[in-house]
């Protein structure tokens, strides 16, 4: 269905919505989609750097086998 839109489909429908919504309205949208995305991948960073730390506080062997019930 959406295969063969081309160029001035394209065009045509970024004009639809620039006469809609207007210049102001897309650039604060597109401002408000960078931060998201800003925020994620610090988001994603933030949590690549727990997972490491976590990984490194537990270099050290344990032994985590249950204790038997001493009856």
């Amino acid at each position: 269905m959406l295969n063969n839109i081309g160029l001035p489909g394209i065009l045509l429908i970024a004009i639809v919505v620039l006469v809609l919504f207007g210049r102001g309205k897309i650039s604060s949208l597109m401002g408000e989609v960078g931060k998201g995305i800003t925020s994620f991948k610090r988001g994603l960073s933030e949590g690549k750097q727990e997972l490491e730390d976590a990984s490194h506080e537990g270099d050290s062997a344990r032994d985590v086998t249950p204790e038997k019930d001493k009856a």
